[in-house]
């Protein structure tokens, strides 16, 4: 068992936030020539706090609504064991996200507006995501939210923050890497049906068959290859082509393991393959230069 802060930050999802910054700078740097290290550093620093923050206040707070149960499939959470006061992981989550904001301050002042109001909406999202009167996490909308600020949002914004516009370039990898990161909860929720039906959530791995869960998560890894701008970019980007056979494996995985502890694996696979992605194609737009 990890230290009990390590077990409720859960450092392994940090790929799904490390990566849109890495690729939205790696665009930037490929379509404008500029580089900028300071906000780029900081939002990275911001985006893991964001992730950081979100990963302690759903610890705390399934525990605090009786969501996290003994019969629970995924990892285990710090609240639920025991190893740390739920409301104590709560305060620190709120610190975390404190953090993200003050970060935050020089993003704003480095972007300008537009920063402020995607910073602010992913603070929020972040909050949202376990808490208030209807979470994200709870609906059958936690995959889109994903998508939106894991891909456009974060990959956008870091890509604004170093070239001071938008560029069209910039929307297939993005919603690319949001589909990888919101393949990552299709896998959750599919794992966690049966428990989360008892706890009445009504995410989309509730609300859909089990083949449905698996052709969405198909969709999600696969689909994004077919996307302008990925596989073939002024030709046929190769490096890619081992992303593309890692996706076909875990697509393979997903409908052929049995339902239970045994999906904890495609899950961290699936996360570091959106990493792994990232870093291919950042680094062919580096060496394409």
């Amino acid at each position: 068992m990890h230290h009990p802060w390590l077990a409720a930050i859960r450092p392994r999802t940090l790929g799904l936030s490390v990566s849109p910054v890495l690729l939205g700078t790696a665009l930037a740097w490929a379509d404008q020539g500029v580089l900028h290290w300071p906000p780029a550093l900081a939002a990275l620093l911001a985006a893991m706090a964001i992730q950081i923050g979100t990963n302690l206040h759903n610890d705390a707070a399934d525990y605090l609504k009786g969501t996290d149960t003994p019969d629970r499939l995924g990892p285990p959470r710090a609240s639920a064991m025991g190893l740390l006061d739920a409301h104590r992981v709560r305060r620190a989550a709120f610190a975390v996200f404190g953090l993200a904001f003050l970060l935050g301050i020089y993003l704003v002042y480095a972007g300008g507006w537009p920063i402020l109001f995607l910073g602010l909406a992913s603070l929020a999202a972040g909050a949202a995501y376990s808490g208030g009167p209807w979470p994200i996490s709870e609906s059958p909308l936690g995959e889109f939210f994903v998508w939106l600020f894991f891909g456009l949002g974060a990959v956008g914004g870091s890509y604004w923050l170093q070239a001071g516009q938008l560029s069209w370039s910039l929307f297939s990898p993005a919603a690319a890497l949001g589909a990888f990161a919101a393949a990552v909860l299709v896998v959750n929720n599919y794992r966690d049906r049966y428990t989360d039906a008892r706890a009445g959530r009504k995410t989309l791995g509730v609300l859909l068959p089990p083949v449905g869960s698996r052709l969405i998560y198909a969709g999600l890894m696969l689909g994004p290859f077919l996307l302008p701008g990925i596989l073939w970019r002024d030709g046929l980007q190769w490096w890619l082509l081992p992303a593309l056979l890692a996706a076909l494996y875990l697509v393979w995985r997903m409908f052929h393991l049995p339902h239970g502890r045994q999906l904890n694996g495609l899950l961290g696979n699936t996360a570091r393959f959106q990493l792994f992605f990232s870093l291919l194609f950042s680094a062919g737009l580096i060496f394409a230069r």
